[in-house]
């Protein structure tokens, strides 16, 4: 999901398919037997849950049901939909669901909050069509380029302004390593090390606005969306920063990973050519300050900020494709990709409020803050327990659903803590960035394995999915310490949100 478009792709109307198997009759068999089995557990679920029992009992079954369905590649919204109306009809019957499907349609996304969702999503898709992910990286590269593994530097910051821009971590993954990994490979960097700046160079994306997460997880939250995206930055920038220090010591301490010369780059380039590129990417930095800064001086709302972008992006497309052409139908294909997008948030947002309404009615989420405060965990404690519950999840699933499993559940636990919505929004997408990268199943460790597999990209070096994931690992401390000092220091969130006017 992570993005713009992973909202599409994660709600959509992916059939209810067993996996897909390979030429290998006996992967093929495991692959029946696996699917086989989730049939039978959610079959198992849904004859519980109109069992005696007791309603606790029946919201876990519906949770079981949940991730069974996720299990079995149903859409995430479907995956919330079903289970949660089936729970609330054994909890409370037939008019409870009538009247859930009366009303909540209509009250969770006639809100106008929600109304800066399309003007986010239309920017980012009109700016990804417009092409600037070649300028941004040869940009970043020449003025970085001086430092120690410069160019894994340069892909680094590269990847945080395109994921800024265009609310895709994988998409950005995937235009960065076809351009990225081959120009490291020929300066002599370790696989690993041009691997692993490639997949983390977008994890800050989803922190700095505008983010798709963020505004998902200020509607599942009931936060104000602009206090929400204002508190992703100082970690964004956190993460961008902590990153570029590992990859400049991976370069100076590392024996050969950056290549000679530690990875600095030999490429001499004129001032006038540098002054000059900077005005090949101008679009990035001006619709960062008219998000950022208009939300934080209090000129614009959030939907205001978004709407403003999102001109700014229509007429940025129409500069760039003046001379190749196209913009027009670029331009109709984001509107189209935008409506499609928005509708599978917005179902999104309804499965959540019925998936929440379902485990307060079955006494879910009061019993785990009943639960936690028995163990009398203070808030260190308690968000410490959380990274390990995030990383084991997050070996599993992909940023949206852990997001819309655990957040509704935690609510009641985080206030009776004292934690910070708006920080622990920050915090959950964070995590869940970490999800899309770490082993065994993280999505943007098979992307960049597949992109590396092609000849032009590994430039005939063999590049397995054991060095991938090793190129992951290296990274996974420093993206460890990001998250202890934001549970230390808050005020790294916060202290935006709290100094500002945005709604």
């Amino acid at each position: 999901m992570t993005t713009a478009a992973a909202p599409a792709e994660n709600a959509g109307t992916r059939p209810l398919t067993p996996p897909p198997v390979g030429p290998s009759r006996t992967h093929q068999l495991r692959s029946w037997t696996v699917f086989g089995v989730l049939v039978a557990v959610l079959l198992g679920t849904v004859a519980a849950m109109f069992m005696p029992l007791k309603p606790q009992a029946i919201g876990c079954a519906a949770l079981v049901m949940m991730v069974t369905l996720l299990l079995l590649r149903l859409p995430v919204a479907l995956t919330m939909i079903i289970p949660s109306f089936a729970g609330l009809y054994a909890l409370r019957g037939e008019k409870t669901v009538a009247s859930a499907l009366s009303s909540l349609p209509y009250h969770q996304v006639a809100n106008w909050t929600l109304s800066v969702v399309p003007m986010f999503v239309l920017m980012g898709l009109l700016m990804w069509r417009s092409g600037l992910t070649a300028n941004l990286y040869t940009v970043a590269r020449h003025w970085l380029g001086w430092l120690p593994g410069g160019l894994a530097v340069g892909t680094n910051v590269a990847g945080a302004g395109l994921a800024t821009v265009s609310g895709s971590t994988t998409g950005t993954a995937y235009a960065l390593g076809r351009i990225g990994i081959p120009e490291m490979l020929k300066a002599g960097y370790d696989r690993r090390l041009a691997v692993g700046a490639v997949m983390v160079a977008g994890l800050p994306g989803q922190l700095i606005p505008p983010s798709i997460l963020l505004v998902l997880y200020a509607g599942i939250a009931e936060v104000p969306v602009g206090k929400q995206l204002l508190a992703g930055i100082g970690p964004g920038i956190l993460v961008a920063i902590l990153f570029t220090v590992a990859i400049v010591l991976y370069a100076v301490f590392g024996k050969d990973l950056a290549g000679p010369d530690r990875g600095r780059s030999t490429e001499k380039v004129p001032w006038k050519e540098k002054v000059t590129g900077l005005g090949q990417v101008w679009p990035i930095p001006v619709l960062i300050l008219v998000i950022v800064g208009g939300m934080l001086s209090g000129i614009f709302t959030a939907t205001e900020a978004g709407a403003a972008a999102a001109l700014c992006s229509v007429g940025v497309l129409l500069l760039w494709k003046r001379k190749t052409g196209g913009a027009l139908r670029a331009l109709a294909d984001g509107a189209v990709a935008t409506v499609s997008t928005v509708g599978a948030v917005f179902l999104l947002l309804l499965g959540v409020e019925a998936l929440s309404r379902m485990m307060t009615l079955s006494g879910i989420s009061n019993g785990f803050a009943d639960l936690i405060a028995g163990w009398e965990l203070g808030r260190i404690e308690f968000l410490l327990l959380m990274v390990v519950v995030y990383l084991v999840l997050g070996a599993f699933m992909d940023p949206l659903p852990m997001m819309v499993l655990t957040v509704p559940i935690l609510i009641p636990t985080l206030e009776n803590l004292d934690i910070s919505l708006l920080w622990f929004g920050a915090f959950t997408v964070f995590m869940g960035e970490l999800a899309i990268l770490s082993p065994p199943v993280g999505v943007l460790s098979m992307v960049i394995h597949s992109i590396a597999k092609d000849p032009e990209v590994n430039l005939g070096r063999n590049i397995p999915l054991k060095d991938v994931f090793v190129a992951a690992l290296w990274f996974l401390p420093m993206a460890i310490a990001v998250v202890l000092l934001l549970i230390f220091f808050p005020e790294i969130s916060t202290f935006l949100p709290d100094s500002s006017s945005a709604g």
